[in-house]
């Protein structure tokens, strides 16, 4: 399967920021427990490294490693239907690594 990451994004379809403002934070504690075979993190203290928070441009977003889908399908469905139930955009992540620059 091909992995890829995707971004829930803060702002409803209606264009307006979704609430309660602490929504991400809340979102990513739930998913704490979901970690890789051998990742000894503790889910009290610490997110998962497939549902983060993260803020963009002042926009406050949850980045998702579709790999949770391997491990649980359910709590992937879990994420994407909590964005879709709540009229959040999900975006797929572009990869970016420039090219160093030669001074000619």
């Amino acid at each position: 399967m091909n992995h890829k990451k995707l971004f829930i994004q803060g702002i409803t379809t209606a264009g307006k920021p979704f609430r309660p403002s602490d929504w991400a934070e809340r979102l990513c504690g739930v998913m704490a427990s979901f970690r890789p075979p051998g990742n000894a993190g503790d889910p009290r203290f610490t997110y998962s490294p497939y549902v983060r928070p993260v803020v963009i441009a002042t926009v406050k977003c949850v980045v998702i490693d579709t790999r949770l889908g391997d491990l649980d399908p359910r709590a992937l469905d879990f994420v994407m239907n909590f964005a879709k139930d709540n009229s959040l955009p999900i975006e797929e992540a572009c990869e970016f690594e420039p090219k160093p620059q030669t001074q000619s």
